[in-house]
């Protein structure tokens, strides 16, 4: 956009049914930091200069997407993508911070995991065209 200046920041907002606790996880898995936590609002910086975001807010009534899609099911709107050296080793730390393989795998370089809240996202190996 050309109206962005420096210093203005941008991101997305993730709903869930605790976001302090998704926030954490998130801060886990990426390394980011939580830099802003109130009463259902917890955000994450994805760079240092805190110009990039992601803020989890409460959602009352939240229900996880379903994957893969199913018809009369709510569907994924977005998700994460994070690409890593090792897919296993990357999966087992995903699970130990408390996310939980799908029992679908659409392709082979490719991990679809579910974080605490249900919503799925992406571990993919960066070798995927060897």
């Amino acid at each position: 956009m050309q109206s962005r200046t420096s210093g203005m920041w941008w991101g997305m907002a993730v709903e869930a049914p605790d976001p302090a606790a998704l926030a954490r996880f998130y801060a886990e898995l990426t390394g980011w930091p939580l830099v802003h936590e109130e009463p259902g609002t917890s955000i994450l910086a994805t760079r240092p200069d805190g110009s990039n975001y992601i803020v989890f807010q409460q959602a009352t009534g939240y229900e996880p997407p379903t994957w893969p899609p199913a018809k009369g099911s709510q569907r994924p709107m977005m998700h994460f993508d994070f690409q890593v050296g090792d897919l296993d080793q990357a999966t087992t730390e995903a699970e130990s911070l408390g996310a939980t393989l799908s029992t679908h795998q659409p392709q082979p370089h490719v991990r679809v995991l579910f974080d605490p809240a249900g919503h799925p996202f992406c571990l993919v190996r960066d070798d995927a065209d060897e």
